[in-house]
């Protein structure tokens, strides 16, 4: 019995009980992407509808917090920054097997390729601009004017995440891997004084999870929240230019090698700079921001592997993920200056 599938019935009822106009029967799909918490598409008798669920299985006790994602969705609604509806959460294990929301599903393109070849060459720098547009959108947000001061610890951002992902990832740890040791002692070393910015910070800002319009260089929506808290706006910067630096591979796919000027696509400098003229901050500490949120993915593939291992990964991919391991905390240490 496949453990991910949904007891459609069952959901169909509940849904009709706790969601306004939500008419079954339903058929469930799940989406290739959502390596950690599984995403499903509800075709139901009243519409379409987005549900996104802890995975089933033993799991780290801070890890897969739908609950957090569906706050995160109810605060921004009718924010600079848009979001899918979240429509119900449901924290009764029994309907499903674990945790789960419902929110709104929003048609439109999600690029896997951050080298954009579905996109004219000319037009491709319009998009790069719309996702650093609506990165500093996020970072603008009054955290306490949508109720989410409350969302994470302010200050000391750095030293509090590379504690709290070192030790996500000796959870997770199946074999020592030196270059993941040598990184993680030369963040220790360079952590950056607070420098007193607080923001609502997304975690996991790449291309794919942004939905763009069908017909425009537009965000229609923001997805997957799991990792989204109050933190340093520059995490988030620091993370999509991550991409740059990536080599070519079929589960996270980054631009290394690419002649990104030849492909119409923008060098760091410029994603870079148009963020400060956007967010009207001031970028500082490059290298650690690079290299920081090249051990978190490290650590976060790390944990796909041991979820892989112990058999309840939500993506056919997530063994490739975790091989990866060793190549991103290189990349890490390069990021560095080492």
């Amino acid at each position: 019995m496949d453990p991910f599938a949904l007891p459609e019935a069952a959901l169909a009822d509940y849904l009709a009980r706790h969601i306004d106009g939500f008419a079954g029967p339903l058929t469930s799909q799940k989406f290739k992407g959502g390596q950690s918490n599984p995403t499903y598409l509800l075709s139901a008798a009243s519409g379409n509808y987005v549900l996104r669920r802890k995975p089933p299985g033993t799991l780290l006790a801070s890890a897969h917090a739908v609950d957090r994602e569906f706050r995160v969705l109810t605060a921004l609604a009718g924010s600079d920054v848009p979001v899918a509806r979240g429509l119900h959460l449901c924290s009764d294990d029994s309907v499903i097997g674990s945790m789960f929301y419902v929110m709104s599903h929003e048609p439109g393109r999600i690029f896997w390729d951050p080298s954009l070849p579905e996109i004219e060459r000319d037009r491709r720098r319009d998009f790069y601009g719309e996702i650093v547009r609506v990165m500093a959108a996020l970072h603008q947000i009054d955290v306490a004017a949508v109720g989410l001061s409350d969302f994470g610890k302010p200050g000391n951002y750095f030293a509090r995440q590379l504690k709290r992902w070192s030790e996500q990832y000796r959870l997770s740890e199946i074999e020592r891997i030196e270059p993941m040791e040598q990184l993680i002692a030369w963040l220790a070393e360079h952590v950056p004084e607070d420098d007193g910015a607080v923001a609502l910070v997304h975690g996991d800002w790449r291309i794919d999870n942004l939905i763009f319009q069908s017909d425009a260089p537009r965000v229609r929506a923001v997805v997957d929240w799991e990792l989204a808290t109050l933190g340093h706006p520059l995490s988030d910067l620091g993370y999509f230019c991550m991409a740059l630096r990536l080599p070519r591979n079929p589960v996270i796919p980054g631009l290394m090698g690419l002649h990104r000027a030849a492909l119409g696509l923008p060098e760091e400098g410029e994603i870079v700079a148009a963020y400060e003229a956007a967010s009207g901050r001031r970028v500082e500490n490059w290298n650690f921001m690079l290299a920081f949120n090249f051990f978190r993915l490290a650590a976060i593939a790390q944990g796909v592997a041991k979820r892989a291992q112990q058999g309840n990964a939500s993506s056919a991919q997530a063994v490739e993920t975790g091989r990866m391991v060793p190549a991103v905390a290189a990349l890490g240490i390069e990021a560095a200056g080492r």
